[in-house]
């Protein structure tokens, strides 16, 4: 059963601004290694940069309580794109039944996250 959805929008030229003006404190503030190494391998990393913080603000809309930018971010599984979490919030994810799934999209200035929280019924696996 979905418990929640949330979106986000980002603008890539936001990202770039960010980058020019705190670089590499910005990055290592809201991104994970895992994202970094993702995002810095592209000749433009900043469109790969603004779907994974969309991807953490649509998460966020979707989950009750405050969460630190890396507690949540974006893993690849061969070309899909899967939230991954802080040992702490996936052991709460699991015990409470979540299943999160994610989509991504980036097109010239914008990059677009959607989450979708979804509470497995009682003995399904």
């Amino acid at each position: 059963m979905i418990r929640a959805v949330g979106a986000d929008l980002v603008e890539i030229a936001r990202v770039r601004r960010l980058l020019e003006r705190h670089g590499e404190r910005a990055l290592r503030r809201l991104f994970t290694e895992e994202e970094l190494a993702y995002a810095l391998r592209h000749q433009d990393p900043a469109p790969s940069l603004a779907a994974r913080l969309a991807a953490k603000e649509a998460f966020q809309k979707c989950w009750p309580e405050g969460l630190a930018w890396k507690e949540v971010w974006v893993g690849m599984e061969g070309r899909r794109p899967v939230l991954r979490f802080a040992p702490g919030l996936s052991a709460r994810l699991e015990g409470e039944g979540f299943l999160a799934h994610l989509s991504l999209s980036h097109e010239r200035g914008h990059a677009l996250a959607v989450v979708v929280l979804e509470v497995r019924a009682p003995g399904a696996g």
